[in-house]
């Protein structure tokens, strides 16, 4: 993926972070930018979080993306 690419990425998430969580700009950046580094981790983590017990998730581990662009 492209620097500018990522970087838009990382902006975007940074805005909806600060938007949703009330933030400062500084912290919604970290926030983003851990979230972006450990987007394998993450996503898996908030998928199986947020699955109910009784049914099958509805996406497989592997086809996670936190966008689906790359």
């Amino acid at each position: 993926m492209k620097h500018t690419t990522r970087l838009s990425y990382l902006m975007q998430l940074s805005w909806e972070v600060q938007r949703k969580k009330h933030i400062s700009r500084a912290r919604a950046l970290q926030a983003a930018w851990a979230i972006l580094l450990n987007e394998d981790i993450t996503i898996y983590y908030l998928v199986k979080r947020h699955s109910n017990r009784n049914t099958p998730n509805k996406i497989e581990a592997k086809d996670l993306a936190l966008f689906a662009s790359h």
